[in-house]
């Protein structure tokens, strides 16, 4: 089956070992180790990591899109805003009665609004099971309506950026206007629990951390499958001849719009997980500021990798924590400062310095292979 197929490549494998090492090793040291331990991992730390992981998620889709079917889009940041609000909107619902202003149905905003009853586009959402499906469907549809009205029309390159770009600034111009529903500028927030478990728990941050862990894994083996198919090798050759694979007769827009979908809902599952885990979606997810530095994130990974946006997202974001806690007016800079140098002294990003450096190790071992045999 395509999709077990990457569980034979030796990368892949490598990839989920790493991973799972690095998330059973976090999970025992804030299990097992007392809290003055030196190797203690607190549950701030887990609740970091787990929105690290959320990241390295959403810089998979974008590698999916950009890396592998060439689009460069600076507006996934809208997908995951969308698969964010789908379970805040879910979050909202459990909190019931237990508001500010107790009221059953009604999130505590509507109330202060003075809104009378539920929006008819909230209905549905105090269902698990709804409000998951929608994680998928929200940001699944708004890439199926834009992106079937854009590749149809051929629209490309930079001018397809601009439109991506323009896609999320006017969603959150939307999303900040209280008459939408959804919170307006201060967002959703306020959550209590998640499917019955208290938010706040201990164990309850673990298993979201390994829930987005396990995403992760799932997401990256899906990217995989998808790159290593003849879907993939399709959309290599519209990435690099576009004209000449619709000459031999592939229609292309559907290849991209197949693709960019798939990425579109990887994104929301990222937000969706991204939401309980800092306890608050606004308007500010949907910033094109935002889809921006995703694309740094993976830029600076190594783009057509899949590990080296994950490896993009976590070193940024570890250094944005770092930054922002010490000279957070200059986190900014640094950003700039780090893809411009990426871009000029490492264009392959860091995955591609570990792939130049492994090619030299196996040339060397083969040289001294080849000089012994001869000796």
């Amino acid at each position: 089956m395509w999709l077990t197929r990457p569980l034979s490549e030796r990368s892949t494998l490598l990839f989920l070992a790493v991973l799972g090492v690095v998330m059973a090793l976090v999970v025992a040291c804030n299990l097992w180790l007392p809290r003055g331990h030196a190797l203690h991992v607190s549950t701030y730390t887990v609740t970091l990591l787990g929105k690290y992981l959320c990241y390295a998620l959403l810089a998979v889709a974008v590698d999916l899109v950009w890396g592998y079917l060439g689009i460069l889009s600076l507006g996934h940041g809208a997908f995951f805003a969308l698969g964010g609000y789908a379970m805040g909107m879910y979050l909202m619902r459990q909190i019931g009665d237990r508001g500010v202003y107790g009221d059953p149905q009604l999130p505590d905003f509507m109330v202060f609004l003075n809104w009378d009853s539920l929006p008819w586009y909230w209905q549905g959402f105090d269902m698990a099971w709804f409000a998951f499906l929608m994680v998928l469907l929200a940001p699944g549809l708004l890439a199926l309506v834009f992106g079937f009205l854009a590749f149809r029309s051929r629209v490309t390159g930079v001018y397809l950026s601009i439109i991506t770009q323009a896609l999320t600034f006017a969603l959150m111009l939307a999303f900040f206007r209280n008459e939408m529903g959804f919170g307006g500028n201060n967002g959703l927030t306020d959550f209590k629990e998640l499917m019955g478990f208290d938010l706040t728990a201990h164990a309850t941050r673990l298993g979201l951390f390994i829930a987005s862990g396990v995403a992760l894994a799932l997401g990256y083996v899906l990217c995989r499958a998808i790159v290593v198919s003849k879907l993939g090798r399709v959309c290599i050759a519209v990435r690099d001849a576009e004209a000449r694979t619709r000459f031999l007769g592939y229609r292309v827009e559907r290849y991209q719009l197949f693709v960019f979908m798939v990425s579109a809902m990887l994104a929301g599952v990222a937000g969706a997980l991204y939401v309980p885990q800092v306890g608050i979606i606004n308007p500010s997810e949907f910033s094109p500021l935002f889809s921006i530095e995703i694309v740094v994130w993976v830029a600076l990974g190594g783009r057509a990798t899949l590990f080296g946006a994950v490896i993009g997202a976590l070193v940024v974001n570890y250094a944005k924590s770092v930054f922002t806690g010490v000279m957070p007016e200059a986190w900014l800079f640094a950003l700039g400062a780090l893809f411009v140098l990426v871009t000029v002294m490492l264009p392959n990003g860091i995955a591609g310095l570990l792939r130049r450096r492994r090619g030299d190790a196996e040339q060397v071992t083969t040289s001294t292979t080849t000089t012994e045999a001869s000796t």
